[in-house]
């Protein structure tokens, strides 16, 4: 029994991805994952209340949050903390120095958990 197409001239073989090609694909790829904006937070610290303490904030009230001043401020990035540092003054502005950095892969598993 005949093969179907077998043998038949003019049929070309898919092109094959050579290495330096599957690179430049790659680099790319990861070029455009590197502009991608993601929205980051400070954490300061955190409270638990009841939605009826919440309601009945107004202007003036003080909240106390389970950390202390001395402490370091976290960096958020989706769920997961990035980094660590301390709130300093930029021109008039708060920041955040950096003085602690998560391990690489748990900074690469807390974007995808963006996705």
């Amino acid at each position: 029994m005949d093969e179907p197409n077998a043998g038949q001239a003019g049929e070309s073989a898919p092109a094959k991805e050579t290495a330096s090609e599957h690179e430049a694909a790659q680099t790319s790829a990861r070029d455009l994952l590197l502009e991608i904006e993601l929205d980051s937070t400070l954490q300061f610290g955190s409270r638990e209340m009841p939605l009826k303490d919440v309601l009945a904030l107004g202007p003036g009230d003080v909240l106390e949050l389970d950390r202390h001043v001395s402490e370091p401020v976290d960096l958020v990035v989706g769920d997961r903390i990035m980094a660590r540092g301390e709130v300093v003054i930029v021109g008039g502005n708060f920041a955040l120095l950096i003085t602690e950095v998560a391990a690489p892969q748990l900074r690469l598993e807390s974007i995808r958990s963006l996705f």
